[in-house]
C-alpha cells in the first residue's frame, strides 16, 4: 500500500474494509479486480461451479483457533465434549474460523456439527448480511437470529451457550462478564495441536477475477511475487529487535518461541506445495461439513502459473 513493493506491470488502487463486508461484496458482486477472500467461501464457490475467480497461493491471514471458542460460565461447559447438545453462535456458518473449529472439534473431540444447534447473525454492533448462499446438510440445525439481536449479548445472557468467533468478544476482557474461553491456556493447546498435526490454519487467500486473469495470465505471477516480497520485508522488519517494530514488550522472546515451534521455518509460507497438507485438510473439512458439494483439486483453486515458487527478482 505504501509503494515500497510494486507488482511488475501493475498499478494498484487500494480499498480497505471490514473483512466480512469485503468478502460479501466480492462473492455477491465481484466488485474488485483482485481481493483478499475467505478461503472457506472460495472453496465452496468452486465446488458449486462458481468460477468467477481464481486464487493465488498467498495467505495474508492465518490463525490458530482454539482460543476463539467462548462459553457462558453458567452453561456447564468445561471441556469440548460438553458442547454436545448446546446452542452455539457463529457470525457466519461458512466463515473459515468456524470451518477449522468444527474440524478439530470433530476429529480431536468427537463432536460433529449435527450434535449442536447453531445460531448465526450479528456479532455486536455490526449488521448481518450473508456473504454467499449455501445449502447445508439437513442434519445441521441453523437459525438466523433476529434483527437487533447480537450473538455477544445472547452469550452474555445465556440465550446461547457458546460462541465461535474470529476475534475476541468485547465483553470477554471484563471482570464481571459471564463470558470465558473454553481453552483458557489456548497458546499451549494450539502449540500442541501444531506439533501433533503440522497444521497452521489458513484463513484468507487472494483471488483475481477470472475474466481478467484469462486475458492476462501474467497478473497472477506478478501479484504472487509482489506479495511474497512484501511478506519477506515485513518479516525482516519485525525481526529487528533493537528498536522494536511492534509495540509488544516481549516481542524478541515471542519470536524465539515461534522459531522454536516452527523449527526455524517461515510460519507464514506462501505457495502450494509447502501448504498442501493444510489446503487439502480444508477441502476435506469443507466437504464433511456440507459447505463444499465435492472435493475440489488444488489445480481448480489456484492459477496454474503459481504452482512454481515465485521468482522474486522480477518484482519491480
Amino acid at each position: 500500500m505504501d509503494g515500497s513493493v510494486r507488482p511488475a506491470g501493475l498499478e494498484l488502487t487500494f480499498i480497505t474494509g471490514y473483512p466480512r463486508d469485503l468478502f460479501r461484496r466480492m462473492a455477491q458482486y465481484a466488485e474488485f479486480d483482485a481481493s483478499e477472500m475467505s478461503l472457506s467461501t472460495y472453496i465452496a464457490m468452486i465446488a458449486r461451479g462458481d468460477r468467477r475467480f481464481v486464487a493465488i497461493p498467498v495467505f495474508p491471514s492465518r490463525n490458530f483457533r482454539h482460543g476463539y471458542i467462548f462459553v457462558n460460565r453458567r452453561a456447564g461447559i468445561t471441556r469440548p465434549e460438553d458442547l454436545k447438545g448446546k446452542r452455539i453462535g457463529v457470525p457466519e456458518y461458512q466463515m473459515t474460523a468456524a470451518l477449522w473449529i468444527r474440524g478439530f472439534l470433530q476429529h480431536d473431540h468427537g463432536i460433529a456439527p449435527r450434535d449442536m444447534t447453531w445460531f448465526t447473525g450479528a456479532m455486536d454492533e455490526h449488521g448481518f448480511d450473508e456473504r454467499y448462499a449455501l445449502s447445508l446438510p439437513t442434519d445441521v440445525r441453523l437459525t438466523t437470529i433476529g434483527r437487533g439481536e447480537t450473538l455477544e449479548a445472547m452469550l452474555e445472557s445465556g440465550a446461547i451457550d457458546a460462541l465461535i468467533m474470529a476475534a475476541r468478544p468485547k465483553l470477554a476482557g471484563q471482570s464481571d462478564t459471564a463470558i470465558a474461553r473454553l481453552f483458557p491456556d489456548f497458546p499451549r493447546v494450539e502449540q500442541d495441536y501444531y506439533r501433533r498435526t503440522g497444521l497452521f490454519p489458513i484463513m484468507h487467500t487472494v483471488v483475481v477475477r477470472r475474466d481478467l486473469y484469462e486475458r492476462h495470465p501474467w497478473i497472477a505471477t506478478s501479484l504472487f511475487e509482489a506479495f511474497e516480497l512484501a511478506k519477506r520485508e515485513g518479516r525482516a522488519r519485525i525481526r529487528i529487535t533493537g528498536p522494536l517494530a511492534v509495540a509488544l514488550p516481549w516481542l524478541p522472546a515471542h519470536l524465539e518461541e515461534v522459531e522454536a515451534t516452527f523449527g526455524g521455518h517461515d510460519p507464514w509460507v506462501y505457495g502450494i506445495e509447502p501448504n498442501r497438507s493444510v489446503l487439502e485438510t480444508m477441502v476435506r473439512y469443507s466437504v464433511e461439513q456440507g459447505l463444499a458439494t465435492r472435493a475440489v483439486g488444488l489445480d481448480e483453486l489456484f492459477a496454474r502459473e503459481t504452482f512454481v515458487p515465485p521468482a522474486i527478482g522480477r518484482v519491480a
